[in-house]
């Protein structure tokens, strides 16, 4: 996994966590569901790297 990929998936994963608790803590689904969306997304950018390294080796 490209060190870059790496950085932007741990990246949305951490903002996305932390902004789904946000969310949750002050009683806003809006920014709980942005939140939860964005740490899926850095989830989903994770396995694909992680794929494609599989594939190198």
């Amino acid at each position: 996994m490209s060190a870059s990929e790496k950085a932007k998936a741990k990246t949305e994963q951490t903002v996305g966590k932390a902004e789904k608790e946000v969310g949750r803590a002050v009683g806003n689904e809006r920014i709980a569901a942005e939140g939860e969306s964005k740490e899926a997304k850095g989830d989903l950018r994770s396995a694909k790297e992680k794929g494609k390294d599989a594939l190198k080796n």
